[in-house]
């Protein structure tokens, strides 16, 4: 009971001091330069928010974000040319949605768009910071998750979308066109590259130890000069990957 309760008391704690330094990156999208202007502001104001840009335009703002790490888009609906469902519709990735409109009727299609938000014009402050509280919560929340789950990586094998925790790949493995990923529970063949993997994989956790191999520091049990070993497996080592290895192994 009081361990439990100990945690909590550090757990808010915690995050009371992370919500006091964390900034989130923000973009604001709107064609009313006034708008722009006192969204921008309010941005400007906030300890909790750092301002990348503001832009008049959807384009603008997309190749903004191709250069720099957005967080949370503060986006106008009805623009020229680009409407902000259009931009998301566009968008690969996309952050944390907070909406701005004159209008009430698009609020339940921005919810269909996940937004985190959707404030009227004119912009109370007290609704502004409410909404950037529900942000901050999110953004700590998906960080918690991700640290509790650890390190994954997605992959593609038979047209379905695979995540995959880093900590469970035993090894990685050419195959032809293909890249065998093997890890605790099976294998999958992903069409993809060796050099893809290695950029994706912490360097600190993997080494590249052959031109078709690259294996999890964790998982290696014993090793010669010509072999790793991994539960019953044989991993070749490359001639001049031996004392990497040996690198690799006395600082994991």
């Amino acid at each position: 009971m009081l361990g439990g309760l100990k945690k909590s008391i550090y757990f808010y704690i915690t995050k009371s001091i992370i919500n006091n330094i964390m900034k989130l990156n923000c973009v604001v999208v709107d064609d009313s330069s006034i708008q722009r202007m006192i969204i921008a502001k309010l941005v400007n104001n906030h300890p909790n928010l750092h301002l990348v840009g503001d832009f008049s335009n959807a384009i603008e703002a997309k190749n903004c974000m191709s250069v720099h790490t957005v967080d949370l888009i503060f986006l106008d609906i009805e623009m020229p040319v680009i409407s902000g469902f259009d931009f998301l519709d566009g968008l690969k990735v996309k952050p944390q949605i907070i909406f701005i409109t004159s209008k009430a009727e698009y609020a339940m299609k921005a919810f269909d768009y996940d937004a985190t938000d959707y404030l009227q014009k004119p912009i109370a402050l007290d609704r502004f910071n409410a909404s950037v509280r529900r942000a901050m919560d999110f953004h700590m929340l998906k960080k918690e998750n991700q640290e509790e789950e650890g390190e994954h990586i997605f992959i593609k094998s038979n047209l379905k979308k695979l995540k995959i925790y880093t900590n469970k790949i035993k090894w990685i493995e050419a195959y032809g066109d293909y890249v065998k990923v093997v890890t605790e529970e099976d294998s999958n063949l992903v069409l993809s590259t060796m050099k893809s993997f290695e950029n994706d994989l912490s360097k600190e956790k993997f080494i590249r130890v052959h031109k078709s191999y690259i294996i999890n520091i964790d998982k290696v049990e014993r090793f010669n000069s010509k072999f790793a070993e991994i539960g019953v497996t044989k991993i070749p080592l490359s001639r001049n990957k031996k004392e990497d290895l040996i690198k690799a192994l006395a600082i994991a």
